[in-house]
């Protein structure tokens, strides 16, 4: 009978795609770039490629701009980084915190 009061009403299947925050893009970065720690000539191919990845999801509308352009300066280090400034940035954890900019020294 269609007057049942606790009939289950259906499931929606088409839903949105579950996108990757702020911490999860971060923190592939973070790991790609601790898989070469040692290697910063590789780890710089590892930060093109991921770079790659969040290039094309902004393309999509997946990442915003505040995490496009956060995400953007911290390859931009990362790929300007030689030998012990590599592992300089991969240590520092107020670098790997969302919302990080590096300090002018006009401040």
């Amino acid at each position: 009978m269609g007057w049942w009061p606790f009939s289950r009403k259906p499931r929606v299947l088409d839903e949105d795609p579950h996108l990757r925050g702020t911490r999860m893009w971060i923190q592939d970065l973070r790991e790609v770039c601790e898989r070469h720690y040692d290697d910063h000539a590789g780890g710089h191919q590892a930060v093109c490629d991921i770079r790659e990845e969040w290039l094309a999801a902004h393309d999509r509308g997946e990442v915003d701009e505040a995490l496009f352009e956060g995400l953007e300066r911290r390859s931009e280090r990362l790929l300007e980084s030689e030998g012990g400034q590599w592992l300089a940035w991969l240590d520092d954890e107020s670098f790997w915190n969302p919302g990080w900019r590096e300090h002018s020294e006009e401040e």
